[in-house]
């Protein structure tokens, strides 16, 4: 399970592990120096689509 922590507003995730072939293989098709933005970028973007569904 993934460490999760919010503090002022910055989201630190710690032993995250995601098991999806097809994110890993469009992942590697960029240089390894810009994984940690575009994931991070990924992230921001998916949680994007949640805003407002914690009350469903």
């Amino acid at each position: 399970m993934a460490d999760i922590q919010i503090e002022d507003g910055m989201l630190r995730i710690r032993h995250l592990d995601i098991q999806d072939p097809t994110a890993a293989a469009i992942l590697s098709a960029y240089p390894q120096t810009r994984w940690a933005e575009i994931t991070r970028r990924a992230v921001k973007i998916g949680l994007g689509y949640l805003k407002g569904g914690e009350t469903d």
